[in-house]
């Protein structure tokens, strides 16, 4: 849909075969402006020539104007330039963000003017996607970075800088960032310490380094950050100057840039060390988080991947920045917030995301739908109206993407909570049929077969799974704990064993392996595996566990350390609060 117009993938279930239309295999016209018939009729529309009357959508479906009679004053004392009116409306960024962004695609019906969370669900900063401090990490075309940016928080827009009609920059090299920012204070020596003219004083090359995807396509990163290698050490991202000066490290590169810029350097903390935090369990990750998701200075992209992280560390803090998010008026902290409410009381749930069933973003109302889906929410009659109507579009969005195995594994979800285990497994065994190496299914179909009562064939696919993907740990976890439920302890160790192996940064693998080594008698054993997650991890069911198998073992101090070092990364944890609260 990114590259042609109108497109209609026309996917047939019984052949799982395509019979896809499309108006032009381009970007055509259309694509930016929506149906081109009206605007052929404005254009001949006698009436309109005779009384003079102006249409600024000119017939179209929107009219993207965020231009329009704007001009930008650069401040002589700051250098940079400021809008002559704030931008009050996004429907250009939206277009480009229909393709310019890493998002799944729920419905196929978008046309300019349309909400972008309409019909798109785009990722947040998740680790793989976006280092700690929002740098590109994989191929994530742009308009995550872009809103990161102080050029989005300025009024930026998209054509600013670039025509998107002969798909060129509005000048040639570093003059289209002179459009706003002064020539005289930025193409120095002492703002960029480079020789002029070379390729360390382009503008780009610092503030928007390339990544080269796909070997051919070079991407620069549109959050227009300003270099900071000293925090390169404390978030584990990459930095513009050693991206050039490959035989230096970021601590000269650090060093370089306090000693030309000396003591009053900008130095201010950035939202990169509280994320870095949250991924990695360090110490002060959840007030660290907490703050992030609450500052109504930062993006609200940054602020919802902090609030998706929060997940992580339970207690009454979260839930009172979850809630704060859940009623808010910015749709990607609901939806961060949403996603996040399994942190949350279960018996809280239906009050605080019934609302959000009937919000004006299709993408809430999804992500709500699911969330009360997995929680148990009842699905019949029974059932609030707003429910029925929510699950009815949910199940409508899941059967217009049945060419994706994540949407019958969703229908396979809602089969298993209406008490249909014979369609949830017809379900599952369609998604394995588009791909057959697809974990999840395989995980599912053989917590299906256990819950009605054939352990035997919950074995067997999860089998047949190892043969299609042999190296999924999901699939080796899973057949470990099948073993166990049949009382074949012995046996689950070796495939408990190998899922720690083939993902030995997913503490949940070593946490499970772990219980299982204790439950056998090896204390010791299980103590080191989660002695070595704790090395990489402050993950809270890890600590908990080391807490209580040290504990157990007669090392109390050793227990209270572990203890000691949850209490540094989330002091409000349920378990410390109340001791006898449940561990997870």
């Amino acid at each position: 849909d990114c590259h042609s117009t109108n497109i209609r993938k026309g996917f047939e279930v019984e052949s799982t075969s395509f019979k896809t239309t499309w108006s032009e295999i381009s970007a055509g016209c259309e694509s930016c402006h929506g149906p081109g018939s009206a605007h052929v009729a404005w254009s001949r529309a006698p009436a309109r020539a005779a009384s003079g009357a102006a249409d600024e959508r000119k017939g179209l479906t929107v009219a993207l104007r965020e231009r329009a009679g704007v001009g930008w004053a650069i401040d002589p004392v700051s250098g940079n330039a400021r809008r002559s009116r704030p931008r009050d409306s996004a429907h250009e960024i939206e277009a480009c963000a229909a393709c310019h962004s890493r998002r799944s695609h729920f419905a196929e019906d978008w046309r300019a003017g349309n909400a972008f969370l309409d019909h798109y669900l785009p990722a947040l900063l998740a680790p793989g996607l976006y280092y700690a401090d929002g740098q590109q990490h994989d191929e994530v075309f742009t308009w995550g970075s872009f809103l990161q940016s102080r050029m989005h928080q300025a009024g930026v827009t998209c054509s600013d800088c670039h025509d998107p009609h002969t798909q060129k920059l509005r000048a040639e090299g570093d003059a289209v960032c002179a459009q706003c920012h002064q020539t005289s204070k930025y193409e120095s020596r002492q703002h960029h310490f480079h020789e002029p003219a070379s390729e360390g004083a382009r503008c780009v090359n610092c503030h928007m380094p390339a990544t080269s995807y796909m070997v051919v396509d070079p991407r620069r990163d549109h959050g227009f950050r300003v270099p900071r290698p000293d925090l390169s050490k404390s978030t584990a991202s990459p930095n513009a100057c050693t991206g050039c000066h490959t035989d230096r490290s970021a601590q000269w590169a650090a060093d370089s840039i306090a000693k030309a810029h000396g003591p009053g350097r900008r130095q201010e903390a950035h939202f990169g060390q509280a994320l870095h935090a949250g991924r990695t369990g360090a110490e002060g990750a959840a007030q660290a988080l907490r703050t992030l998701a609450d500052d109504t200075a930062a993006a609200p992209i940054v602020r919802a991947s902090a609030i998706e992280l929060l997940a992580r560390y339970p207690g009454r803090s979260t839930d009172g920045v979850l809630r704060r998010a859940l009623a808010g008026s910015d749709p990607l902290l609901r939806i961060a917030a949403v996603q996040a409410s399994a942190s949350l009381p279960p018996q809280a749930l239906p009050e605080l995301l019934t609302p959000l069933l009937s919000d004006p973003r299709r993408a809430v109302r999804l992500e709500a739908t699911r969330a009360l889906i997995n929680a148990g929410a009842p699905l019949d009659a029974r059932a609030p109206r707003v429910m029925q109507a929510a699950v009815a579009e949910f199940e409508t969005v899941q059967r217009g993407n049945l060419e994706r195995p994540e949407s019958w594994m969703t229908l396979a979800n809602l089969h298993m909570q209406r008490g249909a285990p014979e369609q949830a497994e017809q379900a599952l065994r369609s998604a394995l049929r588009i791909d057959a190496q697809f974990v999840p299914a395989y995980v599912n179909l053989a917590d299906l077969y256990r819950a009605t009562q054939r352990d035997a064939q919950s074995e067997a696919v999860l089998r047949e799974g190892l043969a299609q993907a042999p190296a999924a740990a999901a699939l080796h976890e899973a057949l470990g704990l099948a073993r166990v439920r049949q009382g074949r302890k012995r046996e689950a160790l070796p495939a408990l064993a190998m899922a720690v192996k083939s993902d030995p940064q997913q503490a949940r693998h070593a946490y499970v392996y772990a219980l299982a080594l204790d439950d056998a008698g090896r204390r010791r054993e299980a103590i080191a595996v989660l002695d070595d997650a704790a090395s990489r991890t402050g993950q809270r069911d890890v600590l908990l566990a080391l807490a209580q198998l040290r504990g157990a073992s007669g090392d109390k101090p050793g227990a209270a350390a572990a203890l000691r070092r949850l209490a540094a990364i989330n002091p409000d944890d349920p378990v410390l609060v109340s001791p006898a609260a449940p561990r997870h």
